[in-house]
């Protein structure tokens, strides 16, 4: 047979590719991180506790928390230029860590200054806590955490053990020294921060729980629940003192968020394609607002509420029910809206993606983290 000559090889090269190097595993391994990008979901965001909206902290489906610097994805995003508007910068974060085996579902901070701990929870059971200045420190997978809460185990028969609960969301209170978890096995619990030992447990869902606050003003905390009802505990006697929402299989709808405002005389609660705003020391709903996509989460601005669900917008609504704005955000479905109290809104949803807007609804910037 008549071999090719050098210049047709190169000819060939060229139209094909050079395929004698071809490595099939790198190949392999660079379809699947490209998938994971694409499908990962951003579940929680919560800005750092400074004067300037600066530091914020995502908590992914993978499992990661990163922490981003506003000024540096600002300049970043001013750099990229949109060419198509499904392009989105990736961003390498200021630190990163491998927080849990599984997603992490919620990240709160701990306290008001430099000293505070970032709190995450997620699917593997488990509250972790790392000094926030060790973690905003840390360019590396590299800070351990000085904090380790395991979700207990429930003996079946035989002393057969359940699987371990996930976490599905936290809250604090500094002043008792205690840290609050919704978890998968339809209960709550009040963790001691010192001693790392359950304090309390709030038994009375019949179903897992998506959501909890913590109203400190009353020694209360509030949950939500797959059950379609929220619960209002004392936490002197763990008992629950009043119950929101419909308890009958055929009408409920799930609790998936629920926020106080700053007066914690004010709740609201999103169940399925609705928002159910409670006055708390009349014990009654005064308002239902509807959306057109189920609500998957909701916060107080002063007066205000603000919304995010199955849906690209951010809304914001009075307490009227009057709906104020909407504003189109990148995430095809949105899971998570905080606030800093400059008025700085970051969403963060599918794809990765997090938006982050102005308190006069201009977008700073919008942007994926990229994987550790």
């Amino acid at each position: 047979p008549c071999s090719s000559s050098p210049t047709t090889k190169n000819h060939l090269k060229k139209m094909y590719g050079d395929a004698t190097n071809w490595n099939e595993d790198e190949y392999r391994e660079s379809i699947l991180k490209e998938r994971e990008i694409q499908t990962r979901t951003v579940f929680r965001t919560a800005w750092a506790p400074t004067p300037n909206p600066d530091a914020f902290v995502v908590a992914s489906s993978d499992g990661t928390l990163a922490f981003h610097s506003m000024s540096s994805l600002v300049s970043q995003s001013a750099a990229f230029g949109y060419s198509k508007g499904e392009d989105f910068m990736v961003a390498a974060p200021e630190g990163v860590v491998r927080a849990h085996e599984g997603p992490a579902y919620d990240v709160k901070f701990y306290g008001e200054d430099e000293d505070a701990l970032l709190l995450s929870c997620g699917d593997d059971g488990r509250v972790r806590g790392w000094k926030w200045r060790d973690f905003a420190d840390s360019t590396e997978n590299l800070v351990k955490p000085l904090l380790e809460l395991t979700n207990p185990q429930h003996k079946g028969p035989w002393g057969a053990l359940s699987p371990m609960p996930e976490i599905n969301a936290i809250s604090a209170d500094p002043q008792s020294a205690s840290v609050f978890t919704a978890a998968g096995d339809s209960c709550a619990y009040c963790w001691d921060v010192e001693s790392g030992k359950i304090k309390m447990t709030f038994k009375g869902h019949s179903d897992y729980l998506h959501c909890l606050v913590s109203r400190n003003s009353a020694s209360q905390i509030l949950t939500g629940s797959e059950d379609g009802t929220a619960r209002i505990w004392d936490c002197k006697t763990g008992k629950c003192i009043k119950v929101i929402g419909s308890q009958e299989k055929k009408s409920r709808f799930r609790i998936s968020s629920i926020a106080l405002d700053e007066s914690e005389s004010w709740l609201a609660c999103g169940q399925g394609k609705n928002i159910a705003v409670w006055n708390l020391p009349a014990s009654e709903c005064v308002l239902t607002i509807s959306s057109h996509a189920h609500v998957q989460d909701v916060m107080f601005d002063e007066k205000q509420i603000l919304s995010v669900g199955a849906e690209p917008l951010l809304r914001r609504f009075d307490l009227n029910g009057a709906l104020l704005s909407q504003i189109h955000c990148a995430p095809s479905s949105a899971f998570s809206v905080s606030l800093h109290p400059a008025g700085v809104v970051a969403v963060g949803g599918y794809g990765g993606l997090v938006d982050v807007i102005s308190q006069f609804g201009s977008h700073l910037c919008t942007f994926r983290s990229s994987l550790l």
